[in-house]
């Protein structure tokens, strides 16, 4: 969501684009598969207060508040134009979220907020300050034992998987996705003050590992 001057990065480096992620994602990536493995790894309950990272087009919000209707969820994204996009996915439901503009790494939530913070492929687009940054928010906005629920970009488990990276690489930085492509993301989340990191997921895609990862707000 931001470069080294923490600018925003849209979904596919370029607003212009925009309108193709759901098709391309859906296509390429096994979507469904993956964020319903994301999805159930979070564990919602009624009560929960919920929120979606860097929420895009709303597709993982909605999977979030089926899978459990009493949760509140929150959509939030720093892109007003998939926002609306989200917000048209939104009305022609019949579930109730809130969606909301804002920076990952100034989250506009007091503390304690949230029970689950979960999120789809946005570290990866953000500086390494800035991905520091987002996770000390995140944890900042979780209550005690809140949990964060991550999906991206991961060490690449294989020479063909290294090759299909780099394309992420070139598509969204090389420095950005640096600390994703060498598997270092659990160590930010480490440093933001979570316990229990660990990835729990490895899915072969054809831009490469994505990696799925939780930790615990101690």
């Amino acid at each position: 969501m931001a470069s080294t001057q923490s600018s925003y990065v849209p979904a596919l480096g370029l607003h212009q684009l925009t309108r193709f992620y759901d098709p391309l994602i859906r296509i390429t990536m096994r979507e469904e598969a993956f964020k319903e493995s994301l999805v159930c790894q979070a564990r919602l309950s009624p009560g929960h207060d919920v929120l979606d990272l860097g929420c895009g087009t709303g597709t993982l919000t909605l999977m979030l508040k089926a899978a459990c209707p009493a949760a509140r969820i929150t959509g939030l994204d720093g892109d007003p134009e998939v926002l609306a996009l989200a917000r048209e996915k939104v009305a022609a439901s019949d579930l109730t979220v809130d969606l909301r503009e804002g920076m990952a790494y100034a989250l506009p939530f007091a503390p304690a907020s949230f029970d689950r913070v979960v999120s789809s492929l946005v570290f990866h687009h953000l500086a390494d300050t800035d991905k520091e940054r987002a996770f000390r928010e995140v944890h900042r906005v979780l209550k005690s034992g809140g949990e964060c629920h991550i999906a991206d970009w991961g060490k690449p488990e294989n020479a063909l998987m290294y090759v299909a990276s780099l394309g992420i690489a070139l598509l969204d930085g090389a420095e950005r996705t640096r600390t994703n492509l060498e598997g270092r993301l659990p160590d930010v989340m480490r440093a933001a003050g979570f316990v229990d990191v660990r990835e729990t997921e490895r899915w072969s895609t054809l831009f490469g590992t994505l990696a799925l990862y939780r930790g615990t707000r101690g």
